[in-house]
């Protein structure tokens, strides 16, 4: 009998892992990227010998035994990565208002840390603390506990947002706002990121935070390994231009817009109005179309990319967010004068040393590389839409040397010395985001969760072409779990749920 082929378009986290998991399972997979380089948001690029991830900056819930540890065991990725840990006593350090508050590791280093800042608040904080965990632990997928959860839990914090649920909970103002100093991790929003958002990813890197040492390209290479030793392809240069359909389904793509390539089944890990782009076929109707289209997207970015001189930066096993407004919400609003209103600066682990993960921690004495990131609308480089990379123009690398000078000195006033020990820096914008990854108006995390939108903002797996499917951070939620979270609802499609998570816990058994 032979196997049922599937094309997967595009090899981010989510197109690699779903042609894992189903070429584990005995389906022909052939992976198609259009880029050179593969692995989407998990790619790295250099310059100058000098190393830089462009998306998955750290992770988190991978120690052992935690729901990200046994989905790398899973996917067979384990075994090929090094992890250097995030500092357990304030892997998160959020400045706001003149002061440094540090996120400790565990829950109950979490609330004595917050509750030394914050004395008056301990039941506060244990009250939500004990919700964080509730929601997070409600959540089959993040939880990796089929067939147990709470759809009340989940509904009800779907629709409630982040702030008017930490607000009804902590009283003192500041400590509120310190809770939400890591949001940029999601591009939250005020009154309509629901607060699960928040409470999954406090969850994830409470548990433990860790970055991949020598890069997340490992990762990448280690899935598309997997993938080739069962019999699968991951192809670059491919860059499919039609999914092509007849009266009631799909029948093939069409490659660089010549080359046919058929096949039973379709995923697509590009953005879902990319893919939509690809599909003319009355199979999808116009209703469908206008209400993917008119989904909102979360902010873009502006990042400079840091390389220092040798020896010069210690290096920071933490995060830190910067605010110079009052608050960390809002920062997406801002005007020339304002701009920028927040940041996150962070170092890369860029060595990577001779040993295999989970082997003794790793840590390195001085940064090689590091990155800034602070938030940018589309439309401050609308003008230079339709440019190419490297060929935008000299007024586009005015702008961004400006901007460039602007976020600096806002950093350096927070790190005095920063400039001194930057040999290089490299820019980009949201245009840059959107040309590698194809994500709608070079927006961070792809489609926006809105409570007032409810399942308008809800993109499903499914599409109206019965063998057309989607997967990636927009399925589920962003980040390496939720991406990983979103290859196992579409993964459900062709192996169930209840299998997925039996392998799962097979492959971790000792």
């Amino acid at each position: 009998m032979s196997k049922k082929k599937v094309i997967i378009i595009g090899s981010g986290m989510g197109g690699l892992t779903c042609g894992v998991i189903l070429a584990k399972n005995g389906y022909d997979v052939t992976v198609l990227e259009q880029g050179l380089q593969l692995g989407g948001c998990l790619q790295c690029f250099s310059r100058h010998g000098a190393r830089f991830e462009t998306g998955m900056h750290f992770i988190g819930s991978a120690a052992d035994g935690q729901t990200l540890d046994m989905l790398l065991q899973y996917l067979e990725v384990k075994k090929d990565i090094q992890l250097s840990p995030l500092d357990a006593d304030g892997y998160e350090v959020i400045a706001l208002n003149g002061r440094r508050y540090r996120f400790a590791q565990g829950r109950d280093a979490f609330i004595r840390q917050m509750t030394e800042y914050f004395p008056h608040q301990y039941e506060n904080l244990v009250h939500y603390f004990d919700l964080v965990e509730k929601v997070a632990g409600a959540s089959t997928l993040h939880s990796l506990k089929h067939a147990e959860s709470d759809a009340a839990i989940n509904t009800e914090y779907l629709m409630r947002s982040i702030n008017e649920v930490i607000d009804s909970i902590i009283t003192d103002p500041e400590l509120a706002k310190v809770l939400v100093g890591s949001l940029p991790l999601y591009a939250a929003e005020k009154d309509k990121t629901p607060f699960s958002t928040h409470a999954f990813i406090m969850d994830f890197y409470n548990q433990s935070a860790y970055r991949v040492a020598g890069g997340s390209d490992s990762i990448a290479k280690s899935l598309i390994h997997t993938i080739e030793k069962y019999g699968g392809r991951v192809l670059n240069r491919s860059k499919v231009t039609k999914i092509v359909c007849d009266d009631y389904h799909a029948t093939g793509v069409e490659i660089n817009g010549t080359e046919l390539m058929a096949a039973d089944y379709f995923i697509s890990d590009a953005h879902p109005m990319r893919t939509l782009e690809l599909l003319d076929t009355k199979l999808i109707r116009p209703a469908f179309r206008q209400r993917i289209n008119d989904m909102p997207q979360t902010v873009g970015s502006f990042s400079i990319y840091l390389e220092f001189k040798e020896n010069t930066m210690p290096y920071q096993n933490y995060n830190f967010y910067g605010y110079r407004s009052e608050s960390p919400w809002n920062c997406e609003q801002y005007d020339e004068t304002s701009w920028p209103k927040g940041y996150l600066y962070m170092h890369f682990c860029s060595e990577n040393p001779p040993v295999i993960y989970p082997s003794s921690p790793y840590t390195p004495r001085y940064a090689q590389t590091g990155v800034i990131i602070s938030y940018m609308q589309m439309l401050e480089v609308k003008q230079w839409i339709g440019t190419k990379v490297a060929h935008r123009g000299a007024d586009y690398e005015a702008f961004k040397q400006r901007k460039a000078d602007i976020l600096l000195d806002a950093v350096e006033q927070e790190f005095p010395g920063l400039r001194d020990s930057i040999k290089h820096y490299y820019t980009s914008t949201p245009l840059t985001y959107q040309d590698y990854t194809g994500t709608e108006g070079g927006s961070m995390y792809g489609v926006a969760r809105d409570i007032h939108l409810g399942v308008a903002c809800r993109v499903p797996q499914r599409t109206k072409v019965p063998n057309v499917f989607q997967t990636g951070q927009n399925i589920n939620s962003h980040g390496i779990l939720g991406v990983i979270i979103g290859t196992i609802v579409t993964c459900s499609e062709f192996l169930t749920a209840e299998k997925i998570y039996q392998q799962i816990l097979a492959a971790n058994k000792s």
